[in-house]
This record gives C-alpha cells, structure tokens and sequence, in this order.
C-alpha cells in the first residue's frame, strides 16, 4: 500500500494572482505551473531570492564546516540539516566539489563558502561580522571524540560558533585539530567507535538549537 500524499507541493494558483505589497516575492512561472520544490508551505509560490532573503533576516548564530579531501558523501546531507536548523553558513574547507546529491537542492537556500584550508576559514570566522554588526569573530569547535575533548551534553555552547566536522572515518585533519579554538564529543554508549559524520552534525546544531532557538512561535514547529 503506498502511504504520504500522491504528489508534493501544490498545483496552479487557484483563482486572482497576489497583488499589493509582498506579491513581488512570488514567481509567476510557479503560480502558473505550480510548487513542487521541497519547501515548507510558508514559502509555497515564493521565488528563489525571496525565500533566501526572508532566511537571510532570521538566520541563526551557528556555522557548520566540513572537511573535505576525499568527497566525503555525508557532506549534502550536512547541508540538508544545516537548511533545516537555519545555519548563518556553511564552509567547505578543501576540494571546492563535493558530492551535492544528499544537499537535496538545499544548498540553493543556504550561504555555502569554499576556503582551501582550516587556516583560511579560521582567519574567515576571526574577521566575521555578518550577523547585525556584533562583531568579536566566531570560535571554531571541532566535533571529534579526541581526548580533552568536552562533552556535548554537558557543555554550554556560545550564541555565535562554527562546529567543524572532519571526514567519515579518520575525523578532523591535524591541521584542523591545531586550529580549533576547542573540541567536543557526543556521548556514544554501544561497541562502535564513532557514529556518521552527519549524524554527529544534527546532533551539534540540535543542541544549539535547544540552548539559543527560540522555540516559542510556531514557525519552529512547521513541517
């Protein structure tokens, strides 16, 4: 038995076009074709620059960074939750391609930056002042069970932060290991020794979210 709806998103805007003010954030070709993209219903109808522009006014104060040097797969997937959780950007640090499939077009609404080392994203993040002018830069915490490493579960993140994943298997480079402003680990309690390396990027930006979202308008709870 198929289960879910037959088709995703909404047909042809039904009946008059929007006029007056906001209607310049929809696409004509999409009120007459249809949305299918996979976007929440707030933004059905709108075009491309208009949803980056109303994410750009709301986006949170953590980054995410990956590393990569072996076109690692769970970098799309990465980029998929980073969307979700509503990531200020999100830094490719190594090979300028990377494997997009897993991104699931989310990159298209997210700000990705390239740096070709560790060194050039942690100048970047010192430099930073993106976010309303507040300045003082954004530290760069690795997520990898290193020993020294603190705990997630028990640590108090700051509001502005870049969380740097290394690749699926060896972890963070030693390079990126020196140029980390500290690291910390998730809890694991079975026999493997580490868990996927998106995995572990939900779990970091989840925790932001409990510690600094605010969780208290039902925008957080779309689906």
């Amino acid at each position: 038995m198929p289960h879910g709806p037959a088709e995703v998103g909404v047909g042809p805007w039904q009946g008059e076009w929007p006029t007056g003010p906001g209607s310049e954030r929809y696409d004509p070709e999409l009120l007459a074709g249809g949305d299918r993209r996979n976007v929440v219903d707030r933004y059905r109808y709108w075009s491309m620059e208009a949803i980056v522009a109303d994410l750009d006014s709301r986006r949170h104060g953590f980054h995410v960074a990956i590393e990569n040097w072996q076109h690692d797969f769970n970098i799309g997937t990465i980029v998929r939750s980073a969307n979700a959780f509503l990531a200020a950007e999100v830094h490719i640090v190594g090979n300028r391609r990377w494997n997009r499939r897993g991104a699931m077009v989310t990159d298209r609404y997210q700000h990705v930056r390239h740096h070709a080392t560790v060194d050039d994203l942690h100048d970047y993040l010192a430099s930073y002042d993106g976010d309303g002018g507040a300045g003082g830069g954004v530290p760069l915490l690795g997520i990898d069970n290193l020993p020294g490493s603190l705990h997630l579960e028990t640590m108090s993140l700051p509001p502005r932060v870049c969380f740097l994943f290394g690749q699926e298997g060896p972890g963070l480079s030693a390079a990126a290991r020196e140029r980390c402003d500290g690291t910390f680990s998730i809890a694991q309690f079975g026999s493997t020794r580490s868990i996927n390396a998106s995995a572990a990027a939900a779990i970091a930006m989840h925790t932001w979210v409990v510690q600094h979202a605010d969780l208290s308008s039902d925008e957080a709870w779309r689906g």
